[in-house]
């Protein structure tokens, strides 16, 4: 202790040297390494036969492969345009009976740019797919939300998450989580994409409320701000309309519906998650059992949402035996997502918007990690859980 008062400057040393180890710390804990650095091997030609370069060859792979395997094709368009003026469609791929009993509704895409791990699974389930009952029908949905698989973007053309976007007769889309109007200037600064002290801010808003808090303000869905994150819209969508019109219209008559809804981005790195919210859960444990995990933020890496497209499902299907869930596959740390999706949205709407830009292909990564160890699982949980599927409907002959 004589030692130090004679030396009151190496004590001033060990304080900041162990203030620089806390926030060190703290930084590894929220951040963590960032985005990449789990490659371990470049991808194979065999996993790129199935998750696509881009939207058309993506679109030009689900076509060619459904009339190859005997199914009939079917097209929603919209009227938003790609990046080269091309038309965009939500493309089905319809298996079995034109009226079924029971169905299998497997979709992909909701989430834009997230979408090419959902078609890169139906590209591969199509080199095999199965006999079906007389009774039975297994749908693809290729690219509920095409725009945003065309243009990198997460949201739609206009700037709505599609996943928050399913409101009930009932529901006013206006509103926002407590909290996100705080986060609105750290969430969607209106400038284009520039070095502005993200991670630092960010870790300071998780130290004073907890992640926990966060991720629900966040993600919930909000209808205030029009070019801001987690967007839920001022009304239902072009493309979910027609979609929704399209399952009355072809599918009401199932007594029994499985379905699987393909994202990424939530949970570790290359592992599966099936989510399901509370008002699903019990029909999503029937079917697939104790690995479905409520959607909730205080007891998994999930969260609640408003406006959610099983939500949609249960209006389409009052009186079947639905069971809904969510396949989730993980990628980076929140921080990284949301860093991502910052990025992206800054230079959609107050930059060029084109795709070649690095916001764009760094959201790409984001959802659609470049990694052949990454891409195996993906496609081998994915077969594994539409063979799951087929099993439970008893479609299968």
């Amino acid at each position: 202790m004589r030692w130090l008062l004679r030396h009151p400057w190496l004590g001033l040393l060990a304080l900041g040297v162990a203030l620089g180890v806390g926030v060190a710390a703290a930084f590894w804990i929220v951040v963590g390494p960032p985005p990449g650095w789990e490659r371990q091997m470049p991808v194979s030609p065999e996993t790129a036969r199935h998750f696509s370069p881009d939207y058309l060859t993506a679109r030009a792979r689900f076509r060619a492969k459904v009339q190859a395997a005997q199914g009939r094709l079917e097209q929603i368009p919209i009227d938003a345009r790609g990046p080269a003026g091309e038309a965009l469609t939500i493309d089905i791929g319809w298996f079995g009976a034109g009226r079924p009993r029971r169905v299998l509704l497997h979709s992909s895409g909701i989430h834009g740019v997230e979408g090419f791990a959902g078609s890169a699974i139906q590209l591969q389930g199509l080199d095999a797919m199965p006999r079906l009952q007389p009774d039975c029908a297994i749908v693809f949905v290729h690219f509920l939300n095409p725009y945003g698989v065309a243009w990198l973007r997460r949201a739609n053309e206009d700037n709505v998450d599609l996943n928050r976007n399913f409101l009930g007769p009932e529901e006013a889309y206006s509103g926002a989580p407590a909290g996100y109007r705080a986060l609105d200037p750290l969430l969607n600064p209106a400038s284009p994409p520039a070095r502005d002290f993200f991670y630092a801010r960010a870790i300071g808003q998780v130290a004073r409320h907890g992640m926990t808090t966060l991720k629900q303000a966040v993600a919930n869905g909000q209808y205030d701000y029009a070019k801001g994150l987690f967007f839920g819209g001022k009304r239902l969508q072009q493309g979910p309309e027609r979609y929704q019109a399209f399952l009355r219209e072809r599918l009401t008559g199932a007594a029994r519906v499985i379905a699987i809804d393909v994202h990424t981005g939530v949970g570790e790195y290359g592992e599966e998650l099936l989510l399901a919210e509370e008002e699903e859960f019990k029909a999503a444990w029937r079917v697939f059992g104790a690995r479905v995990t409520l959607a909730d933020a205080d007891r998994s890496a999930a969260y609640r949402i408003r406006g959610g497209y099983e939500k949609m499902l249960a209006r389409v299907f009052p009186g079947s035996d639905l069971h809904f869930v969510a396949e989730e596959f993980g990628t980076y740390r929140p921080i990284h997502i949301v860093r991502a999706l910052r990025d992206e949205n800054r230079w959609h709407h107050w930059g060029g918007g084109a795709p070649n830009h690095p916001a764009k292909q760094a959201l790409r990564e984001a959802f659609a990690p470049e990694d052949e160890a990454w891409r195996q699982a993906v496609l081998q949980r994915g077969q594994a859980l539409l063979r799951e599927a087929v099993d439970a409907l008893g479609a299968g002959t």
